[in-house]
């Protein structure tokens, strides 16, 4: 695999000057309280929010693991990547919701429409969620990219992305998140289309790149009886997990929180709607290109989480090799600083907050950061773990999602769609949830040394798409079920908070927050879904 030369590092080095600028810029705009902080002070416009829900979300495991799903032969999991359509879920059915209420996390929306139990719940299981997922696969991901370009250690690496994100993170906030994040996506959709471009050219365009890969090896619909991808179950389980992770998860949402208002908030969803179409031709198929030139013996890697740093490195002209690297570490460290934003609200808004009321917003700060850096150990020190529960790390990070996901999905779906379900529903099948969801996951890692025969081999053995499909069901029955044998909850305490208790003001103010452009841009999002997965046919 060939290095860097020269003009690499000068566009490396250049990129970083930028960026470091922005930063700079951003940081000495004084944070005046945690609004300011954690939510850049509830003024962003709809391209700063679209494009910083992308560059959040196109981080480590979209780069690495995205490009090892399609060299690895996991190409039914690029449903995941076709969710625009939920996106725009968000900002029409979700947001003004959260909006109205003006809450700054999703925990605090739960008290709001249940009670105080549910946010306390919610805020530990999403910390605990972040350690399992996001931040571990991130840091992970991260020591993987810049272990491959760069030819360093993998530890290294790892933490040298977590040091040189906190830097900026902690001392710019919000605000330092989403304008860094706003140049990284741009540079890395150009740089990443190149090397589609490039790669798909090298390969002899896509027919090649077809002929070069086994046969229907580019249909992401498996029967029913396929022991990995069952379709149904992939429908099922990738819209409930994908519900969960754009409209509910504060990873996410609290990009379209920090928006002016509504109009500017659903106008974001709806651009980072379209932009999330993109990472299928930015990153699966360099993966793919990547399995075919290695079949022709033109490409050598060992495992399919490599694909996308050789491809790169070995068919990238110079100087655009450099820029493309650039915006990769980058986008590893938008990711990164995403995830110690998210954590620091929940921690500080949510629990120490509650705890503590009277606290200086100087202190609330101070202890954001400080748990930041507890969530990043716990997520260091899952990663050993991790390796363990799937050789492809894509997969691991849908398999998690799947088991956190639907409990969470439930409780807001059937909170927002209906007055009728009340906290003790809700509160029980977040319990259960989480109950059920550790469960699976001890089963999953420790399946080997229990009995083939036994139930709970067959548990922990069941493919993750039908179990969490089951895993949905059951919680949406348990939470209606306890909700009808319960009292149901004060008309006052929901009012604004269902679509059954809008009042027509409200009717009339979300009526007036949309033009025909915005509906004209999220059907034409809803069409280019249909059409990818027309062209994954085989």
């Amino acid at each position: 695999m060939k290095g860097f030369e020269t003009l690499d590092w000068i566009v490396i080095g250049a990129y970083f000057v930028v960026l470091l600028g922005i930063a700079l810029w951003v940081i000495t705009r004084r944070q005046k309280n945690t609004e300011d902080y954690f939510l850049a002070g509830r003024n962003i416009g709809w391209f700063i929010v679209g494009t910083s829900i992308f560059a959040s979300n196109i981080g480590s495991e979209h780069i690495v693991g995205l490009a090892g799903a399609g060299a690895g032969g996991k190409i039914p999991m690029l449903i995941y990547e076709i969710q625009g359509w939920l996106i725009i879920t968000l900002g029409w059915v979700f947001l003004p919701f959260y909006i109205r209420s003006g809450v700054f996390t999703m925990p605090e929306f739960l008290e709001r429409r249940f009670n105080a139990n549910t946010r306390w719940f919610l805020s530990i299981f999403s910390l605990l969620a972040y350690v399992l997922t996001k931040v571990s696969v991130t840091v992970y991901a991260g020591g993987i990219v810049i272990a491959s370009l760069l030819g360093i250690d993998f530890w290294f690496g790892a933490l040298a992305t977590i040091v040189l994100t906190g830097m900026y993170t902690v001392m710019g906030g919000m605000r330092a998140v989403v304008y860094t994040e706003a140049l990284q996506a741009v540079v890395l959709v150009i740089g990443a289309a190149v090397l589609s471009v490039i790669g798909l050219n090298a390969v002899g365009g896509w027919s090649g790149m077809r002929e070069a890969l086994e046969p229907n090896y580019l249909n992401m619909w498996r029967p029913l009886s396929d022991p990995d991808f069952p379709w149904l179950s992939l429908v099922i389980t990738s819209t409930v997990a994908g519900t969960w992770y754009w409209c509910t998860d504060q990873y996410i949402v609290q990009r379209a929180l920090a928006a002016r208002n509504i109009t500017q908030g659903r106008r974001g969803t709806i651009f980072g709607g379209l932009l999330k179409l993109l990472p299928v031709f930015l990153f699966m198929v360099p993966g793919m290109v990547a399995l075919a030139l290695k079949n022709r013996g033109e490409l050598d890697w060992d495992t399919p989480d490599q694909a996308f740093a050789t491809l790169l490195m070995d068919k990238m002209p110079v100087g655009l090799r450099g820029l493309v690297a650039a915006g990769l570490l980058a986008a590893l460290m938008s990711s990164l600083a995403s995830v110690f934003n998210s954590c620091s609200t929940l921690f500080t808004v949510d629990i120490y907050k509650k705890l503590r009321p009277l606290t200086p917003e100087i202190k609330l700060l101070r202890v954001g950061r400080i748990a930041t850096g507890i969530v990043v150990i716990l997520g260091i020190a899952w990663i050993p773990i991790m390796q363990n529960i799937s050789g492809v790390l894509y997969e691991y990070l849908q398999s998690v999602q799947s088991y956190i996901a639907p409990p969470i999905t439930a409780v807001f779906l059937l909170g927002i769609f209906s007055k009728r379900i009340n906290s003790h529903g809700a509160m029980a099948t977040l319990i259960a949830g989480l109950t059920v969801a550790a469960t699976r996951l001890v089963l999953e890692l420790s399946r080997a040394r229990l009995n083939p025969d036994g139930i709970l081999h067959a548990i922990g053995n069941m493919n993750f798409l039908t179990f969490a499909a089951w895993f949905f069901l059951f919680s949406i029955v348990l939470c209606i079920v306890v909700s009808l044998l319960t009292p149901a909850p004060a008309p006052a305490q929901i009012q604004g908070l269902t679509f059954g208790t809008l009042s027509p003001e409200q009717r009339a103010a979300n009526r007036a927050s949309y033009n025909k452009w915005d509906v004209f841009f999220s059907l034409l999002i809803i069409a280019i879904v249909v059409y990818i997965m027309l062209i994954f046919r085989g």
